[in-house]
């Protein structure tokens, strides 16, 4: 029942508006190559995102910041010239193709199209080959995580911001793609797979901010490579009229399970729709919700699994709960 109950905790939200997958293929990599110089644009574009690219063309030694696409293979080679691989050896889903950041300060991610001003589902990261090893085995400039017995708690993590309207959210979404902290070494992990991250949390977005930070630092700054590979940015494609729902409705209801009288708080300045259903989708109760804190009797229901809907123009909000 515990495990049930925190998985009954999450809200989810419905939104009538398609999503698109920014996978990358469509610059028809072959197996193993990639692009680090986006040329004029400065921009690699792929579904409604654009990732921003700065290359120089240094006779002596040519260099880049911010992201490049790769097809890269290479999960064995250690050091700064497999810099563009992953470790997973390829794209989500074993697709070709994915994308690689090279962080130096933040990196930005720019969303456009109908996707600017909507909500980014989420992302899968994984680690770069070159930093994996590095935090693996440690190398000339980085050290081993763990230390030599294992115990250090070392850590590198990617923390992800949003702007709206030129602002940053208060918001952040933190990915560890390396954590040895834990008190049981065994527990310890370099991530080496594809893992979907949930961006939703951080509401409407114009764009998405980069950056990562480490344990392993010296007064040159973060001494781990640092670099993120990612793929498959799923965004919502949103018409003008519908964007800022998210931001503007934030409803809460609680306690869960529920004995007798279910609290809902939400903030908006303008009526809503509240109904009940239960496991069959039969409608128990249908009310309006004002914009204030309400409570709902439920301690004629039945013990089990129910659903309270809210409704608020073309946006739906629904929380599953237990009555006891």
């Amino acid at each position: 029942m515990k495990s049930l109950n925190i998985l009954l905790l999450v809200f989810f939200t419905i939104k009538l508006a398609a999503q698109t997958v920014a996978d990358f293929e469509n610059f028809n990599l072959s197996v193993g190559s990639y692009i680090n110089d986006a040329g004029s644009s400065h921009v690699f574009q792929s579904g409604n995102i654009e990732l921003p690219n700065s290359y120089v063309d240094d006779p002596n030694f040519p260099y880049w910041s911010g992201w490049a696409i790769s097809a890269a293979t290479d999960v064995t080679t250690p050091g700064f010239q497999n810099e563009f691989s992953a470790i997973t050896g390829g794209g989500v889903n074993g697709s070709n193709t994915y994308s690689v950041s090279y962080i130096f300060g933040s990196g930005v991610m720019n969303l456009t199209g109908n996707a600017v001003g909507g909500v980014v589902q989420g992302l899968y990261l994984t680690n770069n080959t070159y930093a994996y090893l590095s935090m693996l085995e440690g190398d000339g400039f980085a050290k081993r995580f763990g230390g030599e017995n294992g115990n250090d708690p070392d850590f590198f993590k990617v923390t992800i911001r949003k702007y709206l309207n030129g602002q940053i959210g208060s918001d952040s979404v933190e990915f560890y793609l390396a954590d040895y902290r834990f008190t049981d070494n065994s527990q310890d992990y370099i991530v080496n797979n594809w893992t979907w991250v949930d961006l939703t949390p951080l509401g409407n977005v114009d764009y998405l901010e980069f950056t990562v930070a480490s344990s392993d630092v010296s007064t040159s700054g973060i001494n781990t490579p640092t670099y993120l590979c990612v793929d498959d940015v799923t965004t919502t494609d949103m018409p003008s009229a519908t964007k800022g729902l998210v931001e503007a409705v934030k409803i809460k209801a609680w306690p869960n399970p529920v004995s007798s009288f279910l609290k809902i708080s939400w903030e908006a300045t303008e009526p809503a729709t509240i109904w009940l259903s239960n496991i069959y989708g039969e409608t128990l109760l249908r009310k309006s919700l004002l914009a204030n804190d309400t409570e709902l009797d439920v301690s004629d229901l039945t013990q089990g699994v129910f659903t309270l809907h809210v409704a608020h123009g073309d946006q739906v909000q629904s929380q599953i709960f237990i009555k006891i």
